[in-house]
């Protein structure tokens, strides 16, 4: 295998951003290396080691790899069965000067831990951004539609009414906690640092002839070039695989979110009520023309559950390493730490597309009301009666015999629910047929939910999104188009 494929992964070529394909590349990595090796010169001649200043002035101009540099970089790798010292001898080609000092005192570690938590960071906050993105259209559908009774289900049976927008904010909240969640492990990130090859740093006071004070000053320097602002106090080899524990588990809780969200849009494009976008041309089915399948939302379910098991290979890599270090890590690492930040990216792009296109059928959605309205409508036709000085237990069993007979109709017969016409045709409900239209509007059975979405757009989701990072993102994004 080539170098230069050896970090890629089937979800990077087709789907995933840009940015977000970009990072997880083998050019992306390979460069990283680089810029960390420069960065330990820096800090090891600024501390005393006599490194000439041309080796620098030729590492820096050499960041970047070229085609012809990932060929030599094949090659090492194949004569050498090692990829980070084939990458040393190759960044030595084109910075002959600092041949004899790049990765000095280091182990590999140093460029492939320090590295991946420089990705672990970079891909933190391109998620938050895009959730941020996302709450942000999502909140839009919900304040549309904060009033448009709609039937609620429990168990998937009609229950009491909410309305559409009052569901969607249950989508919302679920992405905040994500959003809170993924903030928190972005900002908890450290570094590795300079540690050595079992985390003593014997290599680094060799080369500091004893000097303590030295070292610790070149592990702060080195963790500052590299853009952190703290490095783990301890580790052994590598840094503690918990990380990636702590990094993949909100990922994971992203999937359960996305999953649910999904989920209940394919059976809302069931009832009718609701569809994600569908463009004209569009096939739903091979052999069904009619068809129009929810393949967006089915592409979330799908992938949701790969990101949500995926954080199992982290918690059983974590579990399984031994004392200072063991490789059985890495092959699983190089897989599962792209995939989980490839198929989050690809999870919320799509779960915007959809949001930015959701397809609201209010005369579907008011003929279901209808249908089971009436039954939910039974207790206060019993208190309007009482209410014009009629018995309750008299008014109770006429309404359970009234309720039974429409039941008839509607689940043995195949018929509309007739109930109010059977209060109407009773003389017993004659007081109170004036009052049944506005006993029956179903803006009167959907509570506070209109209420509950306007203080939670304004008093939760307004307050999580306000800080410049989301702003930033949701101003500068445009509409997402997929591939099929």
């Amino acid at each position: 295998m080539e170098a230069f494929e050896t970090y890629q992964t089937p979800l990077s070529s087709r789907y995933a951003s840009k940015e977000m394909a970009h990072l997880f590349s083998a050019s992306n990595r390979f460069s990283t290396w680089r810029k960390l090796w420069l960065n330990l010169a820096i800090a090891e001649k600024e501390l005393g080691l006599p490194i000439p200043d041309d080796a620098i002035t030729q590492m820096q101009a050499n960041l970047e790899l070229t085609p012809e540099q990932f060929d030599v970089a094949a090659k090492e790798e194949k004569k050498r069965r090692h990829d980070v010292m084939a990458h040393v001898h190759t960044f030595g080609t084109v910075a002959p000067a600092a041949a004899g000092i790049i990765h000095l005192g280091a182990t590999s570690c140093y460029v492939t831990d320090n590295a991946d938590l420089i990705f672990l960071r970079t891909g933190l906050d391109y998620l938050i951004r895009s959730l941020s993105v996302l709450i942000s259209r999502l909140s839009a559908f919900a304040s549309q539609y904060r009033a448009l009774p709609t039937l609620g289900f429990t168990h998937f049976q009609p229950a009491q009414l909410t309305t559409v927008g009052k569901r969607a904010t249950l989508w919302i909240q679920e992405l905040l906690w994500d959003l809170r969640n993924i903030k928190r492990a972005r900002d908890d990130l450290g570094f590795r640092g300079v540690k050595g090859t079992t985390g003593t740093q014997a290599s680094f006071l060799t080369l500091f002839d004893g000097a303590h004070a030295k070292v610790e000053a070149l592990d702060k320097l080195v963790t500052k070039l590299s853009g952190f602002e703290y490095a783990y106090p301890v580790t052994s080899q590598t840094y503690s695989r918990k990380i990636d524990v702590d990094v993949l588990a909100p990922l994971a809780s992203l999937g359960a979110t996305a999953h649910k969200m999904a989920t209940d849009i394919r059976l809302l494009a069931n009832l009718k009520e609701i569809e994600e976008p569908f463009e004209s041309t569009q096939i739903g089915s091979s052999a069904m023309a009619y068809k129009r399948n929810p393949m967006r939302s089915e592409r979330v379910c799908s992938l949701s559950r790969h990101l949500m098991v995926l954080h199992q290979n982290a918690l059983m890599t974590a579990g399984t390493q031994w004392f200072e270090r063991t490789l059985d890590d890495s092959a699983n690492r190089r897989i599962t730490l792209p995939e989980a930040f490839l198929t989050a990216d690809i999870v919320l792009s799509t779960l915007q597309n959809i949001s930015e296109g959701l397809v609201v059928y209010p005369k579907v959605i008011a003929r279901r009301i209808a249908q089971e309205l009436p039954f939910m409508a039974t207790e206060n036709i019993i208190m309007a009666i009482v209410k014009k000085g009629g018995d309750r237990q008299e008014a109770h069993e006429k309404i359970r015999v009234l309720s039974h007979e429409a039941a008839h109709q509607v689940k043995h017969l195949g018929l509309e629910n007739d109930l109010i016409a059977r209060v109407q045709a009773d003389a017993y409900f004659d007081p109170i047929k004036g009052e049944l239209e506005e006993l029956l509007k179903p803006e009167s059975f959907i509570g506070r939910a209109p209420e509950q979405v306007d203080a939670f757009l304004k008093e939760w989701v307004g307050p999580a999104l306000e800080g410049k990072e989301m702003q930033e993102a949701i101003e500068g994004s445009g509409r997402v188009e997929l591939s099929v």
